[in-house]
């Protein structure tokens, strides 16, 4: 199993500009679900400023308005200028049938046409069964999307065991063009991330590391020709 390669061009556009986020929307009075907008808005304002163009979002995120804030306040920039990143959300397994439902909805919750890298979002031992069975239609309507034009980057992101990624790899690697895995010193070891660095990287060009929760952000290129890169937040 192996991983399809992101352009050359794709790669070092993210390598030279792009940094990301991994810290939650600001809230008002503690409540994870109400989203302060206008602080977002500042917030990106800032991070663009400062050359920060890569944003993730997922379905589930702030209670279902991480992506109508990002959407609202990514609309005051040219659509060229940002990256960003959504999710299919499989830890519900409630959703596995609702895939065109889903990613119709979360394109006009963020205000665009397409989005730049698009994931299988947590794969893991609960799931694996059914992100497998084609008969929920997952990868092809979504490799559907990538074809046009709506998908540019298709990937997935992993909390499950070795073996799990080594499946999911086993089925859809020739699709897959980059992966989110947690990787820090404690899950090097607790998540066997350091296994699933190797799995991923293994005859691959390019395998997008984002560790989660705050920890460091790593970009492990395996092409011949080209050296690893980091982004840090």
């Amino acid at each position: 199993p192996h991983l399809t390669s992101l352009p050359y061009e794709a790669a070092s556009v993210v390598c030279k500009r792009s940094l990301e986020i991994f810290q939650e929307l600001p809230v008002i009075d503690g409540d994870d679900t109400k989203v302060d907008n206008d602080k977002v808005k500042e917030m990106v304002a800032c991070a663009m400023e400062k050359g920060i163009n890569y944003y993730d979002t997922a379905w589930g995120y702030h209670g279902g308005n991480s992506e109508l804030a990002m959407g609202e306040a990514l609309s005051a920039y040219p659509r060229e200028s940002f990256y960003l990143a959504d999710k299919f959300p499989g830890y519900d397994l409630s959703n596995m049938d609702k895939v065109e439902e889903i990613f119709e909805k979360q394109l006009e919750k963020c205000r665009v046409k397409y989005f730049d890298f698009y994931l299988f979002h947590n794969v893991c031992e609960m799931n694996i069964e059914q992100y497998l069975d084609e008969s929920h239609g997952i990868m092809d309507y979504l490799w559907k999307q990538k074809q046009n034009g709506r998908i540019k980057h298709l990937g997935f992101s992993v909390h499950g065991s070795f073996d799990v990624a080594q499946r999911f790899l086993e089925k859809y690697g020739d699709r897959m063009e980059f992966c989110q895995v947690q990787l820090n010193y404690l899950d090097l070891t607790f998540q066997k991330a350091d296994a699933k660095l190797e799995l991923l990287t293994h005859e691959s060009e390019l395998a997008l590391m984002k560790a989660i929760d705050g920890f460091t952000d790593l970009v492990a290129g395996a092409a011949r020709d080209r050296a690893p890169f980091r982004l840090t937040h």
